[in-house]
């Protein structure tokens, strides 16, 4: 039996093996050991606590008595936490399994609700064993069995008095999971209970019950916790929430009640800037404010997320009830906008409806985007941004934050409206008073919310049509040279020097009207600047080549401020990185790059933002091989660059450059070659046909002059054959070259001229027994046998007209193509000359009588002679042609 009790004992006060830590002073959790956790009397005392007992040698670690007070903490499964008041240090068990970490929370949860059920009068709810006599490990199950017996079959709540608060209390806050919707289904189904517990509440403050008012509390406060929407409903009506509220000042863990009704009535005011006469609208918007503020005052850390989605659901739909019944009110509208456009507004008035617009416009997200997208089109119709535009005029800056915000919500949902009117708008006064507000210091951060609105307007990803290209243009037109002069009128000028970085007045402009912008202002121009390089790189390119507007840009290197030294940084690596070959060189013709090469000698050896940019800009040229850029660092800022040869970055522009000269190096002597062998191409073009035009005219003059003296010679003689072939008569063309030497031509090798004719007519001049002196050689002659052969020819009957440039190229292609058909007939044709002349010598002196047909058929041998000379002279020689004269093209 006692071994029985032992175990049993034993088991139910199994120890839970857990790490403990404390919190230092330095904000660390210092490790206190490993050990067992249980739930034990304390020595000397009757309160249960907490016991954690090293596991090596039993030795105590820990010895917490249990406060009935909310200071535990459970942290993801296995870690519960808190703040000792004791050791006034915040400590913490982590156990090794979930389990134990369960087992042990629900043993301090139900110690708590004995100690608050024994503070209220000893009230026991069913069997219950005293505390003299309670096992600490039958403390849960002993409530968990109290809590069965009261709601296992529930069917009604306790009646809500001050007598039985206890029970009721007790049965909302100890339900299980599964008995919360039964629970909050009695309480939303009786409607008598929130009326009682209101009158229950206000005679308890009225008798300055305070444990009844903390009881209210708690029980308020549960209700809230079971996050059901109908009790919402009753509870944040207007007949009840003002004393819900009342109910939630008297939290017992605060020493003195808040004051959140008196605050809620006397210090926050609602106001109308115009009458809204729809009460049900008036009815949502109280009753969202109040939501808003138990949610986020009155019961912050008492709520889980789960209740706080609620509560912000209810908000949510009624801001979308609110903006869906004031937009469809087109008398209310109207009023809005016609007061706003009115002159005769106080400044107070204005002000208050510049915030009611701003106020109407934050809550439209609450509506479906489509009704967003109506919503914020009809506004844009009834003249919305004509009001922004003189409300950003104005010098009250919260109102002129209150504008920006309404551009920025009618951005976000649709930018083209903004655009639209901005294009449409006389003189474009819009856009320049957001680019002046860009520019102007307010003393805030307003001047990024210009940046955000003139950066959604000219994004071009997002525009569509014609305005595209006209929004863009009326910005770059008028308000991009202004961007830039700011820059340029904020920093230092050319020559300065190190003191006057620090002299305000000695580092800037003298201009009249220059006014030296904040640091942030022109931080936030480099940047727009960087993102029009990026979205319009060809209108960004001609302004900056036209107006040298980079130059002026980088002035930003003069400056003090180290950031705004990496923005010109970053503004030249955007230039850069977009590749183009006339930014590039207008880079390397005005030394744009001095500036950043100076800033980063001046910083020296310091490892910071400005010498991690420039490296990263001389990395991206070296790895983008932009030779242009590469060649003009390396040749203009090496003596610059000289100390930091240790860097790997200056190493490998180097070794880039000295590849880039090779390249060149290279690619000049290919290029250079290839013009000499052009230029020798032509020369020799050249050369043969100046040779061809020169020689054309000796030899015409040569045969002109040969022609009549054969005339005189020959024409009383007649000498002709039967065959009608004239003896005397040459061909026409001389002996050319041809195109193609064929070496191995076997036709040429089995040719055997004919002998010359045994008889020579002495009568006849020497010109005339030119064409019988035919070469025994082979039939490939050279230069000088071609000249020689020309020589001979030279003295003609009938001078060949000469043909035009393009018919002789012409011709020798033809020629080249007709080789083979053209040495059949050669071989045919010269037989039957050789054996015409040899007749026309031995018959000389003969039968007059044939005469005429001699004549006669006397052109149509020399066309044979021709066509047979063309062919031989273009098939068989290879030397150029310029000695030749032309001929004909059939």
């Amino acid at each position: 039996m006692g071994g029985q009790g032992k175990s049993s004992n034993s088991s139910s006060n199994s120890m839970q093996r857990v790490k403990l830590y404390r919190l230092s002073d330095d904000g660390k959790w210092d490790d206190q050991g490993t050990g067992h956790v249980t739930v034990e009397y304390m020595e000397g005392s009757k309160e249960l606590g907490l016991l954690v007992l090293d596991e090596d040698d039993n030795e105590t670690l820990l010895a917490h008595c249990i406060s009935p007070d909310d200071i535990y903490r459970r942290q993801e499964d296995t870690i519960i936490s808190w703040r000792d008041p004791e050791l006034a240090t915040e400590l913490a068990l982590s156990f090794q399994e979930a389990t134990g970490c369960s087992y042990i929370w629900d043993n301090i949860g139900g110690i708590q609700r004995n100690m608050h059920f024994n503070n209220l009068g000893g009230l026991e709810v069913g069997p219950r064993p005293a505390m003299e006599t309670l096992e600490p490990s039958r403390i849960l199950q002993s409530n968990e069995g109290s809590f069965r017996s009261v709601s296992s079959d529930l069917r009604e709540l306790p009646p809500v008095d001050l007598s039985s608060l206890p029970l009721l209390l007790k049965t909302i806050l100890e339900c299980s999971i599964t008995d919360q919707m039964r629970v909050a289904e009695l309480i939303a189904q009786d409607s008598d209970f929130f009326p009682k517990l209101v009158d229950l509440f206000r005679m308890s403050e009225d008798l300055e019950n305070i444990d009844g008012l903390h009881m209210i509390y708690r029980l308020v406060r549960g209700i809230i916790l079971l996050n059901n929407p109908s009790i919402f409903d009753w509870m944040f009506s207007d007949d009840f929430i003002m004393d819900i509220i009342g109910a939630l000042e008297y939290d017992p863990e605060v020493p003195k009640a808040q004051n959140h009704r008196s605050f809620l009535k006397e210090h926050v005011v609602f106001k109308e800037a115009i009458p809204i006469k729809n009460n049900s609208v008036l009815t949502k918007i109280h009753q969202s404010y109040r939501v808003g503020y138990i949610k986020d005052v009155i019961l912050p850390r008492a709520l889980d997320d789960a209740t706080i989605a609620s509560l912000n659901s209810i908000i949510h739909a009624n801001n979308a009830v609110v903006i869906s019944l004031l937009k469809d009110d087109s008398c209310f509208i109207q009023e809005l906008f016609a007061k706003m456009k009115s002159d005769d507004v106080s400044p107070d008035s204005k002000r208050d409806l510049v915030l009611f617009l701003h106020e109407f416009c934050s809550l439209s997200k609450s509506l479906q985007l489509v009704q967003q997208l109506r919503l914020f089109r009809d506004l844009a119709n009834e003249g919305i941004f004509d009001i922004i535009a003189d409300v950003l005029q104005s010098h009250d800056k919260k109102i002129i934050s209150a504008g920006t915000d309404i551009l920025i919500l009618f951005l976000n949902q649709d930018p083209n409206l903004l655009r639209s009117f901005i294009i449409q708008q006389e003189g474009h006064t819009l856009l320049g008073v957001l680019v002046k507000g860009m520019i102007t210091d307010f003393g805030e951060d307003m001047h990024c919310q210009f940046l955000e609105i003139i950066r959604i307007l000219i994004d071009s990803y997002t525009m569509s049509g014609s305005q595209k290209d006209a929004i863009i243009e009326i910005f770059y037109e008028k308000h991009l040279d202004q961007l830039v002069d700011v820059i340029a009128q904020s920093c230092p000028p050319k020559n300065y020097s190190k003191g006057a970085l620090n002299s305000t007045s000695q580092g800037r402009s003298k201009g009249p009207n220059s006014v030296p912008a904040k640091s942030e202002i022109l931080m936030n121009i480099c940047e727009l600047l960087c993102f029009c390089v990026v979205h319009h790189p060809y209108r960004i390119k001609c302004s900056f080549l036209i107006n040298n507007a980079i130059e002026k840009i980088l002035t930003l290197t003069r400056r003090k401020e180290r950031f705004l030294v990496v923005a010109a940084v970053r503004f030249m690596r955007t230039i850069i990185s977009r590749n183009d070959e006339h930014l590039l060189r207008h880079i390397v013709k005005n030394n744009l790059l001095k500036p950043i090469i100076e800033v980063f000698c001046e910083n020296g050896s310091r490892y910071n933002m400005l010498h991690s940019g420039v490296l990263e800009l001389l990395e991206y040229i070296r790895k983008d091989n932009m030779k242009s850029l590469v060649i003009y660092l390396v040749e203009t800022f090496s003596e610059h660059l000289k100390r930091f040869e240790y860097l790997g970055s200056i190493q490998a522009l180097k070794i880039k450059y000295d590849q880039c000269l090779e390249n060149s190096e290279q690619k000049t002597e290919n290029n250079a070659k290839g013009e000499a062998r052009k230029r020798a191409e032509d020369r020799g073009l050249d050369k043969e046909e100046e040779d061809y035009f020169n020689e054309d005219s000796d030899e015409e003059d040569s045969a002109g002059n040969a022609t009549q003296k054969q005339n005189r010679s020959t024409r009383p003689k007649s000498n002709s054959v039967p065959n009608g072939t004239k003896a005397n008569h040459p061909s026409t063309r001389p002996v050319t070259t041809g195109l193609v030497d064929y070496e191995d031509d076997e036709d040429e090798e089995d040719y055997n001229p004919p002998p010359p004719p045994a008889k020579k007519n002495e009568d006849s001049p020497l010109d005339e027994d030119a064409p019988l002196n035919i070469s025994k050689h082979k039939r490939k002659p050279s230069s000088n046998s071609i000249c020689d052969t020309n020589k001979r020819h030279g003295s003609t009957d009938v001078v060949a007209k000469k043909p035009k440039i393009e018919a002789r190229l012409m011709s020798s292609k033809i020629a080249i193509l007709t080789k083979k058909e053209n040495q059949l007939n050669e071989l045919t044709n010269d037989k039957q000359v050789d054996l015409s002349m040899q007749t026309e010598k031995e018959s000389n002196g003969g039968n007059s009588s044939n005469s005429e047909n001699t004549i006669e058929n006397e052109d149509n041998s020399e066309n044979k002679v021709e066509t047979n000379h063309d062919a031989q002279l273009h098939d068989e020689c290879a030397t150029p042609m310029s000695n030749s004269e032309p001929y004909p093209v059939r």
